[in-house]
Formats: C-alpha cells, structure tokens, sequence
C-alpha cells in the first residue's frame, strides 16, 4: 500500500427517512432561469429562429414549423404557447380524428414527437454554469438541513448535476421510481449504474448520508423510456439527442484504457429497442396514466402530507397545471407553511397561492437571491422537530 494512503471500512446499512420533511421544495422553471434554460414561452421563439445548424436543418423543425404556420397565425412575429400547439394535437389525437387529408392521426402524433424532442434539444443545450444556483442550494441544505424533498417541474437535470458532491457521505438521490440501473448491471454500461437508496448501502466509515427525494414529476431529459420492456434508463450526465437521426446519444467517457470518449446511438440495453422521450410535454390535456407518472405523483402526495413547511420557487401554478394545484390541494395539511419566491409576483400570481393558503409568505426576489438571504432561516430544524423525528439508520 503506497506510503499515506488510509483504506476506510465501512458496513451495510439502511438510511432512512425522518418521519416528517422539514421542508418540502417546489421548482419551476423560474428556478433554473440563472443556470440559462429557457422559459416555456421561449421555446417556441428558438424553434423558429435559432441559428442552431441541427434544429435548423432537421425534419423535425420543418414538420413543426409547417404545421403552426397552417394552423396558428403567428403574422405579427407573436408566436402561440406550447400549451395551446399540444393542447391542439392532442384533441386530434385523443379524438382519433385526422386534420384533412394531409395531416392524418399518424401524422399529428408523429408532430407531436418531432415538438417535444425539440423541446427536448432545446433545454438539452449546455448554456450556464454547473455549479450555480443549485450548487449554493445544496452546499445550505448538506450544511443546515438534509430533511427535505424536492419536486421539480422542470426537465433539466441541473439539480441532479450539482448535487454530486454529496454523494457517498452526505446524502443519495432518490429518485422514487424504479429504475433499470438497480439491476442489469451485465447488460447496461458502467457509468449508468446507479444505488437505490432504498435497499441496503454501503456506508464508509465517517459518512452520514442521508436519501433525498428529488421527484421529477413531469419527467426528464435524463430519463429514456423503452416501450418493449416497460423500463426507464437514467443517463445521469447524457442528456443529449441527435435531431437527423432522432436518437439519443449515449457515451462510454475517457479512461486510463480508452483514452477518447466515445458517443454512439443509445438503445435499450435489454431489448436493443428505441427510447422514446420521458416528459410530459405543457398541454391543457395531459396524459398522466403512465404507471410511472403514477408513482411520482402517489410520492409527491406524501412529501405534501408530510411537510412541515412547502417552498414554491419560480413557480406559479399555469393553467395548463390544474393537476398540480389539485394535487396540493388535496393532500396539503391545514397547518402547513407555504412560501413562494417569484421575482415577478403579481395579483394572479398571489390569487393562485391564497387558495391554497390563507395567509402565504411571499418573497419577491430570485432564487439566487433567496438562497442568500433567507434559506437558511427556513430550513434550520426547530428544536421540537428534531425531537418528534427518529434516527434515520439501521444495520442489517
């Protein structure tokens, strides 16, 4: 053994979660602002006049573009929301009912995957800093309080990118779905292997960690679901499509035996078939029966319940969302603390918040802003808390 090196022992343990969060966190997309992905309404404007080479080039960008300009107006240089475009197709759709004879059912449902994997480039493109916002986030939270969960309406994966350094002492993420890399460690590559924080883990000598909640309840860019086998991949750092093909890019990255890193066509590891995209795109008629959909939901109905306080950042409950103001409304508990950052709060803004709550905090700042000035305060455990929780380890 070379001259200072100290092996660390370790055992198998369960980690466990407090019976009640502390905090529940609440992401829109008003959070990931500072770390340079773009706004809903933004998207459809980058569509149209990106200078990117492969959204201007692809079958995708001129599908779409064709059919909004058939079907919206958009002459004066406005362009309509997603939510109105999907919440479009999908009448037709659901219906099973073509637009004339050019646009068929096959066709609409085949637009519709076109849109959302441009969304899915789109918010793909690496545009600010890893260690940003979220990274302050996390260093507070490793720092303060690891009692809290996460549910995030965003697809970016910019929360999971600057949690790295918790892991293995700090804290594991829990993703609350069942995931292909628990199992099939023959068949997947090495760098997608992932640990359930649910089942047993390895803990080394003078760790703590602790399992966070991190429910991405409209999906992510990281997820790839195989129809075949009913599975769902984490590409936890491959986010990447290629628009010609319409195929997710995997890599096997660069080590001491393969010098370069290698990228190449990604395909479910099990079955060799196609990933199909895993969000829920922004439509009035969302379909939300994927078992896996389900499960996120039935998990963030108990953060609700469980929450001590419940912090809304850059979010502000659209229209298109009805099912995320019915889902806290039901499950939120009379005594429960709701506290909303939004740079841009206004009457409808606030309206939204006082029926779910009489009386909401409002904080009318960023969220960098907000780490800075008030999060600390807020995820500080009371004393009484501390008391009413159990330890969170067991051995086995």
């Amino acid at each position: 053994m070379p001259k200072g090196v100290v092996l660390r022992s370790g055992k198998e343990t369960y980690i466990k979660y407090n019976e009640k969060r502390d905090v529940l966190f609440v992401f829109g997309a008003g959070a990931s602002i500072a770390e340079g992905v773009p706004l809903q309404r933004d998207i459809l404007k980058l569509i149209y006049e990106s200078k990117d080479e492969q959204i201007n080039k692809s079958e995708a960008a001129l599908q779409v573009r064709t059919f909004i300009n058939e079907n919206f107006d958009i002459s004066e240089g406005v362009y309509p929301t997603l939510e109105s475009i999907f919440g479009y197709l999908d009448y037709f759709i659901s219906k099973r009912e073509g637009l004339g004879c050019e646009y068929t059912t096959s066709r609409i449902t085949e637009i519709k995957e076109y849109l959302i994997r441009l969304i899915h480039y789109i918010i793909s493109i690496p545009s600010g800093e890893k260690y940003g916002a979220y990274r302050k986030f996390w260093n507070l939270v490793s720092e303060k309080n690891r009692n809290i969960s996460v549910v995030t309406m965003n697809y970016d994966t910019f929360i999971e990118e600057s949690f790295d350094f918790l892991y293995p002492d700090r804290a594991y993420i829990d993703y609350c779905i069942e995931l292909m890399n628990y199992h099939h460690y023959d068949e997947i590559n090495a760098f997608d292997w992932w640990i359930n924080p649910r089942e047993p883990i390895y803990v080394w000598e003078g760790g703590d960690p602790k399992p966070i909640k991190i429910i991405k309840i409209h999906g992510s860019l990281n997820w790839k679901y195989c129809n075949c086998c009913n599975q769902v991949l984490l590409t936890a750092w491959d986010t990447k499509i290629d628009l010609v093909s319409m195929r997710f890019k995997g890599y096997i990255y660069a080590s001491c035996d393969n010098p370069d890193t290698v990228e190449y066509d990604l395909t479910c590891p099990l079955d060799g078939n196609r990933f199909d995209t895993f969000i829920v795109p922004p439509s009035h008629i969302k379909e939300l029966s994927h078992p896996a959909i389900n499960k996120l939901f039935d998990e963030a109905a108990i953060e609700i319940r469980k929450a001590r306080k419940i912090v809304f950042i850059g979010y502000s409950f659209p229209e298109a969302d009805v099912h995320i103001k019915a889902l806290f409304r039901k499950n939120m508990r009379k005594n429960t603390e709701v506290h909303v950052v939004n740079p841009s709060l206004n009457d409808t803004i606030r309206s939204n918040y006082k029926s779910l709550v009489a009386a909401p905090f409002f904080y009318e700042k960023n969220f960098e802003n907000f780490i800075e000035d008030d999060l600390t305060s807020l995820i500080v455990p009371s004393d009484k808390s501390n008391l009413l929780d159990t330890a969170n380890c067991e051995d086995i």
